[in-house]
């Protein structure tokens, strides 16, 4: 298989979809990663299996009208493996495994049959542990890589800070040709309006000059400056931080013209359709419970 990644919006060909199968009982509170999940533990909402099964099926219906080559992981017993894009990603022919957390390496070796298509000289994983990354704080851009990082003094005891500078500085030792530029996320254990989990928890770019941008998702009020620059605040689309919770900037891009979206999310689908986007309405409002929506489940592997 000849991978092909540069941006987020160009037309997808093939992608691998997580899997709701066989999740596995609630978690303990001690056992959460994201205080979204902890949230809805405490309040005995969280996610029925069944329904997550539903909400995903839905997903790969879309790709299967639009033609979309679509691999399912290899189900793991009473395990979690609904987040696709925590566990790789692809950037030009490049396939680079994630230094994700320890309790999640088995998700990996459930796509290690996508991963014996690809030529192993374009297959990556970085050299040493403390190198970490996760395929939601990274985006592609073009000739531009955009990464999501924490900078706090307490990123070592901080569970929701998932990229760090090193692995910002694997990934440009990768790509000495790419403009790559970090940014500063918030993060909260304590509170999920606080908590940017990913980059793609409060920005993604969509369409063909268009992106959604949280902006206290920032640490650093410049780090949001860049992005209004780069893209010109008339093409940004501000989400508020009750917006930001539902995962708002979450959306999944089959093409420029084409997005699956969460169907309550009214005002960002409506400002899609006025730039002529067709919009893909799906519900997934139980896999958001988990402090992830449509990105997070889908790893791209082709676009044109």
């Amino acid at each position: 298989m000849k991978l092909n990644i540069q941006n987020e919006t160009s037309r997808l060909r093939a992608v691998v979809l997580g899997t709701a199968i066989s999740n596995g009982a609630v978690p303990k509170i001690e056992e959460a990663y994201d205080p979204k999940s902890i949230e809805h533990i405490k309040a005995g909402t969280y996610p029925k299996e069944s329904d997550m099964v539903s909400e995903m099926e839905a997903v790969a219906k879309v790709f299967a009208k639009y033609d979309v080559k679509v691999f399912r992981p290899e189900v793991i017993q009473d395990y979690n493996q609904i987040f696709a894009r925590d566990i790789g990603l692809v950037i030009d022919d490049a396939f680079i495994k994630s230094n994700i957390l320890p309790d999640r390496e088995k998700e990996i070796k459930a796509i290690q049959y996508v991963i014996d298509q690809i030529h192993p000289d374009k297959v990556y994983k970085a050299p040493s542990d403390d190198i970490h990354f996760e395929g939601g704080d990274i985006m592609i851009h073009n000739d531009h890589v955009f990464i999501g990082t924490y900078k706090g003094e307490d990123y070592s005891d901080c569970i929701v800070a998932r990229t760090n500078m090193k692995g910002v500085e694997y990934i440009k030792s990768l790509f000495p040709n790419k403009i790559v530029k970090e940014f500063d996320l918030n993060k909260s254990m304590d509170d999920p309006r606080d908590n940017a989990l990913h980059l793609d928890c409060c920005f993604q770019p969509v369409g063909k000059n268009k992106a959604i941008i949280h902006k206290e998702g920032f640490r650093n009020v410049n780090d949001y400056k860049y992005l209004v620059d780069f893209f010109g605040n008339e093409n940004l689309f501000h989400i508020n931080k009750d917006e930001m919770y539902y995962m708002n900037s979450n959306i999944f891009s089959i093409s420029e013209d084409i997005v699956i979206s969460e169907k309550g999310f009214t005002r960002l689908n409506t400002w899609l359709r006025s730039l002529n986007i067709t919009v893909e309405e799906v519900p997934y409002s139980e896999i958001a419970k988990q402090e992830g929506l449509l990105r997070c489940s889908t790893m791209p592997l082709i676009r044109d």
